[in-house]
C-alpha cells in the first residue's frame, strides 16, 4: 500500500501560480494512475487531474484545462500540480490519490493523502 502526503498549499492572490507536490512512500510505489482531487468548503470532492504511470497519459478537468499541469518523478516518487492563474473558484483542500487507468471517478481512487489548502481570495 501506498501512503501519500501533499504539500505546497497556501493563500494566493487571483492570478497567481503555486505548485503543489504529493510525496509517496510505503513498501511499495506500484500506483499505474495517480490524480489530484479537490474539495471546497461544503461540496463533494471533485476530479482535477490524473496522470498514467509512464506520465505520458494525463487528464484534466475542463474547469482546469489550460491552467494546471500535472507530472510526476517515479524516481523521486513525487507528483506535482502546478497550478497558473488562479482563481477564487480554485480555493479547496487539494488531495493526491491512486487510481486505475482512464478513471476520474473520486470511489475509484484510494490511498488519499491529508489534503493540502489552496486559498484565492475574491
Amino acid at each position: 500500500q501506498v501512503q501519500l502526503v501533499e504539500s505546497g498549499g497556501g493563500l494566493v492572490q487571483a492570478g497567481g501560480s503555486l505548485r503543489l507536490s504529493c510525496a509517496a512512500s510505503g513498501r511499495t510505489f506500484s500506483s499505474y494512475t495517480l490524480g489530484w482531487f479537490r474539495q471546497a468548503p461544503g461540496k463533494e470532492r471533485e476530479f482535477v487531474a490524473a496522470i498514467s504511470w509512464s506520465g505520458s497519459i494525463t487528464r484534466y478537468a475542463e474547469s482546469v484545462k489550460g491552467r494546471f499541469t500535472i507530472s510526476r518523478d517515479n524516481a523521486k516518487n513525487m507528483m506535482y500540480l502546478q497550478i497558473n492563474s488562479l482563481k477564487p473558484e480554485d480555493t479547496a483542500v487539494y488531495y493526491c490519490a491512486v487510481g486505475p487507468y482512464g478513471s476520474s471517478r473520486v470511489a475509484d481512487f484510494g490511498s488519499w493523502g491529508q489534503g493540502t489548502q489552496v486559498t484565492v481570495p475574491s
